[in-house]
């Protein structure tokens, strides 16, 4: 069903699927997370992820997505580049942060989550960028109520990454709806004011997704025509996780717990089964 603005709002039957797709994106970057060693290949990554993907009877989201169709299953960004990161010939160093991001279909249905991986022991201000972007983004979908509004979470994850000193929010590149298709209304804003933009329903799922920078927030994109670097050549960040609000509380699809031990942390509601 769709409401308003083109948004998708999904049945509990559409969300045990969406559950399923995340359930194969979040094993599918854990397999790649413990696999981004000194040595590996991006290309490498990526094949390890469309098997895993194949091999849990999914299809992946990214590959042919838009103009020019995006050729591999992942987005694997090392260091300054941003996000939309093409896998190839690259090999992983020590001290490297990487972000991959993955998405994974089942039954029509969608799951998008991403997370930077750091490569050995980069230095504490990687670290310290690493940190500051995931609770970003847990924040965000914290701030998630029924009834409230997508700027509540824009507004959490942007208030908490400027408490923090020297970061900044990439703002040309949002998290979004998710369901039948990867990129669906409404646009989830990394910065916003609170009680602003679409209502917050039961049904609809939308991805979280901070895209965070040591420097400078200006980016601009390769000649691949799809990889995002900053302009300053600054370290980025990017986590990113699909959830959804049941009348318990909030429901991390894309999480292999649903969220449950960050939310209690957080002292949320957990909505999941």
């Amino acid at each position: 069903m769709f409401r308003d603005r083109g948004v998708e709002i999904k049945t509990p039957e559409q969300i045990e699927r969406m559950r399923a797709a995340g359930l194969v994106v979040g094993r599918t970057l854990a397999l790649l997370a413990g696999a981004t060693v000194p040595g590996v290949t991006t290309g490498e990554l990526d094949r390890m992820a469309a098997e895993h993907i194949r091999d849990s009877g999914a299809l992946p989201s990214f590959l042919g997505y838009g103009h020019p169709p995006f050729p591999a299953t992942t987005c694997i960004s090392v260091n300054d580049q941003v996000v939309h990161g093409v896998p190839g010939d690259r090999v992983v160093r020590e001290g490297d942060i990487v972000s991959i991001d993955c998405g994974a279909i089942v039954d029509g249905w969608h799951g998008d989550s991403a997370l930077t991986v750091a490569v050995g022991e980069p230095p504490e201000p990687a670290r310290e960028l690493m940190r500051v972007t995931e609770e970003a983004m847990w924040r965000g979908i914290a701030a998630a109520t029924l009834g409230g509004h997508v700027g509540d979470i824009s507004h959490a994850v942007e208030t908490y990454v400027r408490d923090q000193s020297g970061f900044g929010i990439v703002e040309d590149y949002t998290g979004h709806g998710i369901g039948s298709a990867m990129h669906q209304p409404p646009n989830v804003p990394n910065v916003g004011r609170p009680g602003r933009g679409p209502k917050l329903v039961k049904g609809l799922a939308l991805a979280v997704e901070p895209m965070v920078c040591a420097g400078e927030p200006w980016t601009h994109t390769l000649e691949d025509e799809w990889t995002v670097a900053t302009d300053d050549g600054s370290l980025a960040a990017h986590f990113e996780h699909t959830f959804t609000l049941t009348a318990a509380g909030a429901w991390v699809l894309t999480a292999l717990d649903g969220g449950r031990a960050k939310l209690a942390e957080l002292g949320v509601p957990y909505g999941g089964e």
